[in-house]
């Protein structure tokens, strides 16, 4: 392993195109939450997600690096929470562990006719302390600038020349709306009137462009971001957004030009993702180079990005190198071990490689991890690898996502499995005293460490179930049976199916944790709680 590290980094010392280095999180996290606002008021329901969205940018604007609403958005899924939900004071924690904020900033607005009230409240996650309430009075009209004065109080510092243009209030208004509408036509309508409001609302069209992607418009899509000028500071955005819609209506010479450019102007990893999807999909040239380059230099840019190691291990496999695909996409599993695609592929390239035994158990793990998988091997061949996975980039920035502590590389020359029960044992005893975050960050250590390690992937999964994330949990204790068949790891699944309300599965492993050990305790509890209907 220390020797293929070493050659991937030697081997890319010569490159065409300029590779942007590993990009570095923020100094202070903070997320600011939706406030809570007068929701039968049909004129002003709207102001809760507002307040959010403009503190946060005001945030954003100083350098002082808060948490996206796209990011936050990714957390409320992970909860199984209402997108635009006003959360209980430990809902709105747990959401800013998993999103690693060091602060969280909640609030209330009130209306009263014309008359506005901004109320905000900072709480220190990293210390648990709530500070002082920060209030803000005005009228309606000056939404914009009472949200700037009370973000600049609850949050002060940063550098307060670098904020940008205001649209109309009506326009944002209707963009507002758009957000929060639950229907894609109704999110497009408000996001129209939007620009009909203000042509020069750039955000608007990214956002129509989101809308219009989910609903497989692409050609919408690109329509709505071309219109963004080439002077806006969405310029360079659109223009990625732009490629990406040119890739799904296969124009692909278009989309490799866009990108290209992109990519010589400021480095992008996203962008170099892209222009290897684009080679995959319309054949490669030694002019043009081939898709394993560019996703290797997505991986060095980025080399805790799943996606990126996916991508490049595919690419290995696309071109009948075993050995490459193997190497690569166990990297990728070391990131995301519930990557039922990898597990796949990965089973495809093992038979190539003559390591039959190896392919059969990671297609036993990707049945496991997703009912797709089931018959894959009937489908499919033994041997056959699945087309048109490679996975195509819609963020331009850096994710922000939990990564392996690149620490962990750097001890690659000691003992891999004494180093990930250390890890584990860690894990386990914060666990234990309820420390989740930091046992999760230990475990997922271990895992790096140990991809298949069953304790590792059972107090995950067991994590998640405490955090109120069954189907995460469900995914990790698939990982864990897969790898060592306990009565303790059936018990846990058999929990999150029960909190699914996915009785017979629940059923079915209590039934097999009764099978490993007739006398669990918990097992039989269980059962008893799915007998009386989950009570």
């Amino acid at each position: 392993m220390i020797a293929a590290i070493l050659l991937f980094w030697l081997g890319l010392a010569q490159t065409s195109l300029p590779v942007p280095p590993v990009p570095s999180l923020p100094g202070p996290r903070i997320l600011v939450v939706p406030f809570e606002a007068p929701t039968r008021d049909g004129r002003t329901y709207w102001l809760g997600e507002a307040l959010a969205v403009l503190v946060t940018d005001d945030i954003n604007a100083r350098g002082l690096g808060a948490i996206t609403r796209t990011a936050r958005e990714r957390a409320y899924d992970q909860l199984h929470l209402p997108p635009n939900a006003v959360l209980s004071r430990a809902t709105v924690i747990r959401v800013g562990q998993i999103v690693g904020a060091s602060q969280v900033i909640v609030g209330k607005v009130r209306v009263d006719g014309d008359a506005l009230t901004v109320q905000l409240r900072p709480i220190r996650i990293d210390v648990g302390h709530a500070g002082d309430d920060v209030t803000e009075r005005g009228e309606l009209k000056d939404l914009f600038l009472l949200a700037r004065r009370a973000a600049r109080r609850a949050v002060p510092g940063g550098d307060a020349e670098s904020i940008p243009a205001a649209p109309s209030l009506q326009a944002f208004e209707q963009y507002i709306k758009g957000l929060l509408a639950e229907k894609p036509a109704s999110q497009a309508t408000f996001l129209e009137t939007a620009l009909t409001l203000d042509p020069s609302y750039d955000r608007a069209r990214i956002a129509l462009w989101e809308v219009r992607t989910a609903q497989a418009d692409h050609a919408a899509a690109l329509a709505a971001v071309k219109r963004v000028a080439g002077s806006s500071p969405a310029a360079r955005r659109a223009r990625f957004l732009a490629a990406v819609s040119m890739i799904a209506l296969k124009q692909y010479d278009d989309a490799f030009t866009a990108l290209k450019s992109l990519q010589e102007e400021s480095p992008s990893a996203a962008a170099l993702n892209n222009l290897g999807v684009i080679q995959v999909r319309r054949g490669s040239t030694a002019e043009t180079g081939k898709p394993t380059y560019f996703f290797t230099q997505a991986a060095k840019a980025e080399p805790d990005d799943p996606d990126f190691l996916f991508n490049l291990g595919y690419a290995y496999a696309l071109d009948r190198d075993p050995q490459g695909a193997i190497y690569w996409l166990r990297e990728a599993l070391r990131r995301n071990p519930t990557d039922g695609d990898a597990h796949v592929v990965l089973a495809a390239e093992l038979e190539a490689a003559g390591r039959a035994a190896e392919a059969v158990r990671e297609r036993e793990l990707a049945a496991q991890l997703s009912s797709k998988y089931a018959d894959a091997t009937r489908r499919l061949g033994t041997d056959a690898l699945p087309l048109r996975l490679e996975r195509t980039r819609t963020d331009l920035e850096p994710r922000r996502a939990q990564s392996v502590d690149q620490a962990i590389v750097n001890t690659a020359q000691r003992d891999q499995q004494d180093l990930a029960q250390f890890h584990l044992e860690r894990g386990r005893r914060l666990f234990e005293h309820e420390q989740d975050p930091e046992a999760m960050a230990e475990l997922r250590r271990a895992v790096f460490l140990s991809p298949y390690e069953a304790q590792a992937h059972l107090l995950i999964g067991r994590i998640h179930l405490r955090g109120g994330r069954p189907r995460e949990a469900t995914d990790a204790l698939k990982i864990s049976i897969w790898s060592q068949d306990t009565a303790a790891a059936r018990v846990a699944l058999a929990e999150a199916y029960l909190l699914l309300k996915d009785f017979p599965n629940a059923r079915a492993e209590v039934q097999r944790a009764l099978t490993l050990d007739p006398g669990s305790v918990q097992a039989k509890q269980l059962q008893e709680r799915i007998d009386r209907g989950g009570q």
